[in-house]
């Protein structure tokens, strides 16, 4: 009887704890396997989001589209994590200068000076957003709003076009406030490789992290998504330091 109070007081309590909340907040996006791709079905799943540190009013979807409104600064994850796997996603910011991303390969468990995760960040930022945060008086590189990729957090990795330890865009591609853009994301052992609005423009390699979750962000803007689909690739080899913590 004692075992099973402490089984049962073990588990209420991590539950409990932040690390470990299991509340899904919506259902967006679709994923299927590589293999019911090239066999023809049809069939897919509906993908479900867990809310990690935002909110029950961050986000909502209406129509085929999910709303993020960017307050409280935090991420929502995906139900499951992923290894290998193509990524699609279009998105649109509403407010000029507005901040946002989705971390791949992601552990889920925001730092306290950031509210943010660790893991690779697939940059999504509005082009206003240099003309707003001068440095010095200086005008950043336009490179930051155009799909940079990065280690964020304790996650590393090597850029193919280094701008710092970020990859810049080797092209200058993203459209601006209230129009669309088309992300593909090829992740594959540590690799990432980023294509945007139709052209494979950026890069990374070597990640320390290559299996985790999916985490959408929110970051101060409002930001909409729309057309999430996610084809889970065959698995490769990985040792268990690249993987993250199950939650």
């Amino acid at each position: 009887m004692k075992l099973l109070k402490s089984i049962f007081f073990f588990t209420c309590f991590n539950l409990a704890q932040p690390g470990y909340t299991q509340k899904i907040l919506f259902e967006f996006g679709t994923g299927k396997k590589f293999n019911q791709l090239i066999s023809g079905s049809s069939s897919s799943t509906s993908l479900r989001w867990i809310d990690v540190n935002t909110s029950d009013t961050t986000w909502y979807v209406k129509g085929n589209v999910l709303v993020g409104k960017g307050l409280p600064i935090g991420v929502v994850r995906s139900e499951k994590m992923y290894q290998n796997f193509i990524m699609h996603v279009e998105w649109r910011h509403m407010e000029k200068g507005g901040n946002s991303g989705i971390f791949v390969w992601c552990d889920a468990k925001p730092e306290d000076h950031n509210r943010l995760p660790s893991g690779v960040e697939v940059q999504m930022l509005e082009l206003d957003w240099v003309n707003q945060h001068k440095q010095n008086g200086e005008t950043p590189p336009i490179a930051y709003v155009h799909g940079e990729l990065f280690g964020a957090g304790k996650t590393t990795t090597v850029p193919d076009n280094p701008r710092g330890e970020r990859s810049k865009s080797i092209e200058n591609r993203c459209l601006g406030a209230g129009e669309w853009n088309a992300y593909t994301v090829v992740c594959v052992d540590g690799v990432i490789k980023l294509s945007v609005n139709g052209k494979f423009v950026n890069g990374i390699r070597q990640s320390s992290q290559r299996k985790g979750y999916l985490c959408l962000e929110a970051e101060g803007a409002r930001i909409e998504f729309r057309n999430l689909q996610v084809i889970e690739l065959e698995e490769g080899f990985i040792l268990p330091e690249h993987m993250v913590e199950g939650l």
